[in-house]
């Protein structure tokens, strides 16, 4: 049912600025305008998709030069009558405004609910709300491609093709349930399996990517480990190209970790350098030893520092290659300090598996490094473009949609009457319509836009 009610809701971020845009939606909205704006042309008379000049009054007052931008039912962000204010960014202003509008008969929006109207009036389904906020909140450009490709209903269509699928399973045991007198089978069961083991294939294929899409939305974490004065704050800071670590010839100058974000080729990492990997009588670093443990085993790609000027045959870069393949995370060895040592011995280990010479102090080698943390993470074949599951939500539906569906095969397999079948069939169908929206309920909707900004 469409809202009665006006909001208004500052829509771009807290603060001063040159620019700030109010945003009113609702029906009425226009008109409500007509009462505090003066120009040449009213609101509720203004040619859709149009911008007019004008001022904002107070009575007799003048409150600031504005344009709107107006918009109207159908065809607006929300599906109702839509205006956005711009006006001159002074905090104040924006506060006399969002007062006056309140006073005209408008009232707060609550965080996301210009989206949420959009959702309840037709023009969005809940993913693609959804990936309004990961748009926003987006920081690197595959995650502005993710949430974008879910935006435009790249996923959306992708369930709705497996969701009708799945109707067309369900329509065909729901009519044998008519006629289960008769003991009738409308569909051969080996195919149904067929189509069932299909969608349950596809549902494996959209869970599996999760992993990467969480990553690719959180920033994806790499741990620099290894023992001390191997070069690893050296590194980070040449990733960095600034000095954020430390750098000393002393042993265990790093004592905690240290966080920092890196973009490469559009993918967020989030780069953490650790304590050297010694045994130590210091209470302190063996504090940093034990939280250096932690992160790298909740690292997704660790990377691995060796001196090699310290390597004088292939058996010592073994032991150290133990060390780190004890770590059961992707690896990459990183071998620093190719500067200060003989090629005889970097060429007697060129031949091992995701090994990249470097030299941290002058940079070489950092682009192949690079080139390797990316391939390692997201694959050589990563594509923005296709539908990757971000979202934990989604994650957790198409779990317990795939699960419906094992149970709805493992009826066929063991002759199941058709009635029980059904139930877990409207099961799969439910958790996978919970997704879109076509299932929804109060509490997940208020779940949901709550989290947004205040304008969104």
């Amino acid at each position: 049912m469409p809202h009665q009610d006006i909001i208004v809701a500052v829509a771009t971020p807290p603060g001063a600025g040159a620019i700030a845009v109010i945003r009113l939606s609702g029906p009425g909205c226009l008109t409500l305008l007509d009462k505090v704006f003066k120009g040449r042309t009213k609101p509720s008379a203004a040619t859709p998709n149009t911008i007019i000049y004008g001022h904002i009054v107070d009575g007799q007052s003048l409150v600031d030069e504005v344009l709107i931008s107006v918009f109207c039912s159908p065809a607006s962000y929300t599906g109702e009558d839509v205006a956005e204010i711009s006006c001159h960014g002074s905090v104040f202003i924006q506060k006399s405004i969002i007062e006056l509008l309140i006073r005209t008969g408008a009232g707060i929006a609550a965080p996301g609910e210009f989206t949420q109207r959009a959702f309840l009036n037709g023009k969005k389904d809940l993913l693609q709300a959804e990936a309004v906020a990961d748009l926003i909140a987006a920081e690197s450009q595959a995650m502005h491609a993710v949430a974008l490709n879910q935006m435009r209903g790249g996923f959306s269509k992708e369930l709705a093709g497996l969701r009708n699928k799945l109707i067309e399973f369900a329509s065909l045991i729901e009519l044998e349930l008519d006629f289960s007198q008769e003991d009738v089978e409308f569909a051969n069961r080996n195919d149904l399996s067929a189509l069932s083991n299909g969608i349950i294939g596809r549902i494996e294929e959209l869970i599996s990517s999760f992993k990467l899409g969480n990553a690719i939305k959180n920033g994806i974490p790499v741990a620099i480990a290894g023992r001390p004065n191997a070069g690893k704050s050296t590194l980070l800071n040449a990733l960095l190209n600034e000095d954020r670590a430390i750098v000393s010839e002393i042993a265990g100058t790093t004592r905690d970790t240290i966080e920092e974000r890196l973009i490469i080729e559009g993918i967020e990492f989030r780069i953490i350098d650790t304590a050297g990997l010694r045994q130590s009588n210091d209470t302190i670093e063996q504090m940093g030893v034990k939280k250096s443990y932690e992160k790298i085993n909740l690292s997704a790609v660790l990377l691995y520092v060796f001196d090699i000027s310290q390597v004088a045959e292939k058996l010592e870069f073994d032991k150290e290659m133990a060390e780190a393949l004890a770590f059961d995370v992707p690896c990459i060895f990183v071998a620093n300090k190719v500067d200060e040592t003989s090629k005889p011995v970097v060429g007697s280990l060129k031949d091992i598996p995701n090994i990249i010479f470097i030299s941290a102090k002058n940079g070489s080698g950092l682009e192949e490094l690079k080139s390797a943390l990316v391939t390692l993470s997201v694959g050589k074949n990563f594509n923005t473009q296709s539908v990757i599951v971000s979202n934990a939500r989604h994650y957790e539906a198409l779990i317990k949609t795939r699960q419906a569906l094992l149970d709805v095969n493992n009826a066929m397999d063991m002759h199941i009457p058709a009635d029980l079948m059904a139930i877990d069939l409207r099961k799969a169908l439910f958790h996978l319509g919970e997704i879109t929206g076509n299932i929804s309920t109060e509490e997940l909707l208020g779940s949901i836009f709550g989290n947004f900004c205040i304008g969104k």
